[in-house]
């Protein structure tokens, strides 16, 4: 059965792939790191006795958390999808000499 063009890998999808997860991602590790660092800002503001500090934990917690995050995802998903375009690449050839 002869193969069409659609199915062989295509490099044109790693980078839509990549910046997509990349943003889906970075906005999770930010959310989740949010919460952490307002609900820790709370609970110290009630031990210490002071007005909890809310752009501080946005600003020096949970920004930089997801920025970190988001350049470490990055950089595992374009390697996770270089990997898998090569692998996919490779075994169409196989398929092909058959």
């Amino acid at each position: 059965m002869p193969r069409t063009t659609s199915d062989r890998p295509r490099w044109i999808g790693i980078p839509i792939r990549v910046v997509l997860m990349t943003a889906l991602f970075t906005l999770l590790a930010f959310a989740v790191s949010l919460l952490l660092s307002i609900l820790g800002a709370v609970v110290y503001s009630q031990v210490v006795h002071v007005a909890p500090n809310m752009p501080f934990a946005y600003r020096h917690i949970a920004f930089p958390f997801a920025i970190s995050a988001g350049a470490i995802v990055c950089v595992l998903f374009l390697i996770m999808e270089i990997r898998h375009y090569r692998q996919k690449k490779t075994l169409a050839g196989i398929e092909r000499a058959d």
